[in-house]
């Protein structure tokens, strides 16, 4: 099944962020394998929330699924343990 995700970013002051680019990555660390599906940013909804679509697991375990942020000239990752 496909799954759409809303990712919100904010800077240090927890002010939204609503021009970055991010780039998603991701998968199984125990198996040794990426994602399934090549999930993208597909709508900038303003106010720092981001909607990513194409996001699919297609097994349970343990996933990490990364968002890579840029904005500014600065750049930032976050990963996002998942345990399905």
């Amino acid at each position: 099944r496909m799954l759409s995700v809303r990712v919100t970013v904010i800077d240090d002051s927890g002010r939204p962020v609503s021009d970055a680019t991010l780039t998603i990555d991701g998968g199984m660390p125990e198996h040794g394998h990426g994602l399934p599906t090549r999930p993208r940013v597909t709508r900038n909804l303003g106010d720092g929330d981001y909607e990513i679509e194409g996001v699919r697991f297609n097994m349970g375990g343990w996933w990490e699924f990364k968002v890579s942020i840029a904005s500014g000239g600065l750049a930032d990752t976050v990963t996002f343990n998942l345990g399905l």
